[in-house]
């Protein structure tokens, strides 16, 4: 397996959603280069998994500091 990595990795720029599942702690982030992507990214995943918009990253840091639920219509 391996020993866990000792840096943080690196965020390119572009759009971050994490995807868990519901009641879940954890959950995996997903890449979008635009923001269409990241709304079509949410729309696939809102119905069966929470989606938490993380937002834009920027040289490597999130451009808003405060994540957002989405939570489907």
């Amino acid at each position: 397996m391996g020993r866990p990595a000792t840096r943080p990795t690196k965020l390119k720029d572009g759009y971050y959603i994490e995807i868990r599942n519901k009641g879940s702690k954890s959950g995996v982030k997903l890449y979008s280069q635009d923001k269409l992507q990241m709304h079509r990214a949410i729309k696939m995943y809102e119905r069966s998994k929470e989606v938490l918009i993380l937002g834009e990253s920027v040289n490597g840091k999130f451009v808003e500091k405060d994540p957002v639920l989405h939570v489907a219509s």
